[in-house]
């Protein structure tokens, strides 16, 4: 390969790859064409890219960007995924594919996260973790449910004197009807004497 098309390829790998701080590297060696082109759909309707990349000039067009550590060691052809939400939906995306009967020869090789370099069984760990909505989720949870304990025990108090009431107010009503409720009507002499008649 000329140092010219040497060149071009480093410059295209860096562009694809430029601002990417997290990636999976995986081994496609032995994959069928058109096992491939379907994997690269399936990872693609993920929001996940795939780029093949020989591991020297991918070092050398990633050198000083957090994703050089990935090709430490490493030698070769490979692929690097990246994209989905973060890292962990990333592994955990890029797992669960390896691990169908199609994609059997395909394998995790390593990976960055944070500029550090993972291993192929830290890829496999990270894949378990929580991923970002998860992680919200747990979060908005151990939020509200603080809160939602303290509106029941708000609510309680105040059904139970919303209850006493209503008791209370059921209560006059039949001493009303028996004539010792209120209101009451009484008399200042009688009638025939002029007295008067008053409601309290």
């Amino acid at each position: 390969m000329s140092k010219y098309v040497k060149n071009l390829i480093t410059d295209y790998v860096r562009s694809r790859l430029e601002g990417v701080n997290d990636a999976v590297l995986v081994n496609v060696i032995g994959l069928e064409s058109n096992n491939g082109m379907r994997l690269r759909a399936e990872l693609r309707s993920k929001n996940i890219q795939l780029l093949v990349v020989k591991n020297s000039l991918a070092a050398r067009a990633l050198a000083g960007t957090p994703l050089a550590p990935m090709f430490d060691g490493v030698a070769g052809s490979a692929a690097v995924c990246w994209g989905a939400d973060d890292i962990v939906s990333l592994a955990k995306e890029v797992t669960q594919l390896l691990q169908t009967k199609e994609y059997e020869k395909v394998s995790a090789r390593g990976g960055v996260m944070d500029g550090s370099q993972l291993s192929a069984a830290q890829v496999a760990e990270v894949s378990k973790w929580p991923s970002r909505e998860e992680q919200i989720s747990i979060l908005v949870g151990q939020i509200l449910g603080p809160g939602a304990r303290l509106a029941a025990q708000l609510a309680g108090p105040g059904g139970a004197l919303a209850s006493q009431i209503a008791e209370k107010a059921k209560g006059r009503g039949r001493s009303g009807g028996s004539g010792g409720g209120w209101p009451r009507r009484w008399c200042s002499g009688s009638r025939a004497a002029g007295g008067a008649c008053y409601l309290e």
